[in-house]
């Protein structure tokens, strides 16, 4: 019984992100073509400094040139990194969403937010995704998603390779919140506003209420814990 956590993901409940078509059987669910809903979570990167690269993929890594002192390198490393992360930063139109398996616990629901790269390029993705719940006539139901505390690293994407977010709140029949059964659930990638839709086959959300909220982990390589 697996529970993501990043810094506090505690009793959960609104961070309306991608909780997609997984069952129990735990698969997932691609979404079409992208769209742009109004209303939804905006773009969701991270704002820390300080960004370590992580690599999806088993490319190798250009060896960094050396150009001065220790700490004018580790300043001007990371700005660097920065820089490549936005000049090849994965766009809505390069990725397709996913959510994975429930992975319940001590009644918390615990779901991977999943993000691949269905473009023929390598691409990074940095921070938290954005994510909503709607209804089937496209309206959001319940407030964004909180997101809980943790260091954002650079996600770099090669082809057919994924980056995951851990999506996590508390059973609304456990915690007395009220609830609501979304139609889909719209997934916006960092910094982009067009989201991706997702079918939503899980059942009831919280959406108000005690102990409603829902947590959203930074984006980190793979497809889950």
């Amino acid at each position: 019984m697996a529970i993501f956590r990043s810094g506090a993901l505690a009793a959960g409940g609104a961070v309306l992100v991608g909780l997609l078509t997984a069952c129990g059987a735990g698969g997932s669910s691609t979404a079409g073509a992208p769209q742009t809903l109004p209303g939804t979570a905006g773009p969701a990167s991270a704002t820390q400094s300080g960004t370590s690269a992580t690599t999806a993929a088993t490319t190798p890594a250009a060896p960094a040139a050396s150009t001065g002192s220790t700490s004018s390198n580790s300043s001007t490393s990371s700005q660097t990194t920065r820089t490549a992360a936005s000049g090849t930063r994965c766009h809505t139109s390069d990725l397709r969403a996913s959510v994975g398996k429930n992975d319940p616990g001590a009644g918390q629901e615990n779901f991977p937010v999943v993000l691949t790269n269905r473009s023929g390029r390598t691409c990074t993705v940095y921070g938290y995704p954005g994510a909503a719940f709607v209804n089937a006539s496209g309206k959001q139901v319940g407030p964004d998603p909180k997101r809980s505390s943790g260091k954002a690293t650079t996600v770099a994407l090669a082809p057919g390779a994924s980056a995951w977010a851990g999506l996590t709140f508390s059973n609304p029949l456990v915690s007395g919140a009220h609830s609501t059964t979304p139609a889909a659930i719209l997934i916006t990638p960092p910094d982009e506003t067009t989201s991706l839709k997702v079918t939503w086959s899980q059942g009831a959300v919280p959406t108000s209420g005690n102990a409603s909220s829902v947590y959203l982990t930074v984006l980190g390589a793979g497809t889950g814990p």
